[in-house]
């Protein structure tokens, strides 16, 4: 049976990804299954691993990207007894999701409820776990806590918005003008980080106190603004290096950015309580697999009751995917963009 993927044969730009046809079906080894997918969802770490720029991932060559998908399961491998043939289930496979078929580890993926549009769950395992984790195990926040959201009109920045609605706290969000209603949308209150200095835009909305939580994806130099924001026992949880990955900085600017987190941990005592962590969804998963599938399996809970409403940017077809690349690098999408490969 002919299927299709993407597949990228060398690292560089939008143009690397090529839509491939296959005439035999994978099959699944001991202990995967094969999942017929049928949302992959797309994002800036996709853009990312496809420029050789992801710490997680430098190949092989030839691959295909895709870093969170959710399909229903479609063979079991030697000695798999479950999920069984027509479960629905969500995977971040990191690379891999942008394909009609994929094989996966049994033991690697949750369930998804029923009734939930799976173009929706895969905004789950990547952006809203990254976020929900980040807020209640980096951060521990409580509920009443005002935080800073930098890059609030992307996917984990508005995976943040919704969680922190769902769970009564104060946020505010940085953005370009042309989101600042995707921002506002959520409760929250946006700034126009081009404007001005938003450190003093977010002192400004506190009373001068500042907040009790930021989350700064943009990494190296920006975390110094960002820490500045911070409440006393504030803290500001890093956990990406986004200039890196566009050319802005090079590798060891963004290494002297988690040394500044580092450095201000060590130094909380003297900064008034306030603290910096990091923050990495792949190494949390490999420390702490529990805690994924609990997490996912929470979330997909809150999706199916109505708790929580990501949002799909647009759905497009696997042969879109050089296209939602290029608008992924481009910025301001205000959601996630997923491929529909059916």
């Amino acid at each position: 049976m002919a299927w299709q993927h993407i597949e990228i044969a060398r690292f560089g730009g939008p143009e690397v990804l090529e839509l491939v046809s296959e005439d035999a079906l994978p099959a699944p080894g001991p202990g995967e299954v094969r999942i017929k997918v049928l949302a992959a969802g797309t994002g800036f770490t996709d853009t990312f691993i496809r420029m050789g720029r992801y710490p997680d991932f430098k190949g092989p060559l030839p691959f295909t990207p895709g870093y969170d998908l959710v399909g229903t399961v479609d063979a079991l491998g030697e000695g798999v007894s479950g999920p069984a043939v027509g479960t629905m289930v969500a995977d971040m496979c990191v690379v891999g999701g942008y394909t009609q078929y994929a094989v996966r580890p049994a033991s690697a993926l949750v369930p998804v409820p029923e009734g939930i549009d799976p173009a929706e769950a895969v905004c789950l395992p990547l952006a809203y776990m990254t976020a929900y984790q980040m807020l209640a195990r980096a951060a521990a926040i409580e509920a009443g806590a005002t935080i800073l959201v930098v890059g609030a009109s992307g996917s984990v920045g508005t995976a943040l918005l919704d969680l922190a609605r769902a769970m009564g706290l104060h946020v505010i969000g940085t953005c370009s003008a042309a989101n600042m209603g995707v921002v506002t949308s959520y409760g929250a209150q946006a700034i126009d980080y081009r404007a001005g200095d938003f450190t003093e835009a977010v002192k400004r909305a506190t009373g001068g106190r500042g907040v009790d939580a930021a989350f700064d994806a943009i990494g190296g130099a920006h975390f110094s603004r960002t820490f500045a924001a911070l409440a006393p026992g504030g803290v500001l949880v890093g956990y990406g290096s986004q200039t890196m990955a566009t050319g802005g900085e090079s590798l060891i600017a963004a290494g002297l950015g988690l040394a500044r987190l580092k450095l201000w941990s060590l130094l909380s005592p003297l900064l008034g309580g306030r603290r910096a962590v990091w923050y990495s969804i792949t190494d949390r998963r490999k420390a702490h697999p529990e805690q994924f599938a609990d997490d996912l399996t929470k979330l997909l809970g809150c999706l199916k009751d109505g708790r929580i409403r990501p949002v799909v940017a647009d759905r497009l077809p696997l042969a879109a995917a050089g296209e939602v690349h290029r608008r992924i690098d481009k910025g301001g999408l205000g959601g996630k963009v997923v491929l529909l490969p059916w």
